[in-house]
């Protein structure tokens, strides 16, 4: 049975990975608006923020990194949809093959876009002047935390993906996760902001992970806030699998 998924699962990953292979325009608009915003923000707005003694490219980049995770999932959801209307995921359902191993592929497949896109920002926050003095054990810790992170989204993004009526609004779930770190540390400190808002940028999941990843950025102890992260993309990644997994169910049944 484990060998059975594997292989089927092997399959489909290799469609979905020459599909991406033969638009490469997916990866390319999912940088471009990130990087965008880095160069506004930094170039325009970034003189007018007081971050302390990092630059501003240093303090920003976590929360970068996160819109383009926010980004690229919207893609899995309008793969999805297109394969759902297109018949390709009825025709799968016809086959001897595993049903689960159809979310999986598309899951795995966006945890692998997204590696690349976060690599192409990461790239050209280095020639915008990033300089991270993180160790080997820093960078795979912050490669880890992304990568639950955009694997907890993507499951949510399937839901949307499965259920949606049309192309825009398999995407547009994706747009109140781009908009969340505008209200969080990712671009400017919490203590700057009025009480209600500070309270709930404070608190919600953005600003754990923000902070988790650019403490390890800059090799700073992480507290207690690593903790907080991860157990906000465990929490994400369990109801957004029960949810698509269930959702699944229901509209091939």
């Amino acid at each position: 049975m484990t060998r059975h998924f594997v292989s089927d699962l092997g399959a489909l990953l290799g469609r979905s990975l020459r599909h991406i292979a033969r638009s490469p325009d997916t990866i390319i608009t999912t940088a471009v608006m990130p990087i965008a915003m880095m160069l506004l923000f930094v170039y325009v707005l970034g003189g007018a923020i007081d971050t302390g003694s990092a630059s501003y490219v240093d303090y920003l980049l976590p929360g970068i990194l996160l819109i383009t995770i926010a980004s690229g999932i919207s893609y899995t959801a309008f793969r999805l949809f297109l394969d759902l209307k297109g018949g390709i995921v009825e025709r799968f359902q016809s086959m001897p093959i595993a049903r689960s191993a159809v979310l999986w592929a598309h899951v795995l497949t966006s945890l692998v876009a997204n590696l690349i896109s976060l690599a192409v920002v990461i790239g050209v926050a280095l020639i915008m002047g990033f300089r991270p003095v993180a160790g080997v054990g820093d960078w795979i810790a912050v490669v880890g935390i992304l990568l639950l992170l955009t694997l907890a989204l993507t499951w949510v993004a399937v839901i949307p993906g499965l259920t949606a009526k049309s192309a825009d609004g398999a995407v547009a779930f994706s747009y109140p996760l781009i908009f969340l770190p505008f209200i969080s540390s990712a671009f400017v400190p919490t203590a700057t902001m009025p009480g209600p808002v500070r309270w709930f940028a404070e608190h919600q999941p953005v600003t754990a992970v923000v902070d988790t990843v650019r403490s390890l950025f800059a090799q700073q102890p992480v507290g207690n806030d690593i903790w907080v992260a991860l157990a906000w993309c465990v929490g994400v990644l369990a109801v957004g699998y029960l949810g698509a997994s269930l959702t699944y169910r229901r509209r091939v049944a």
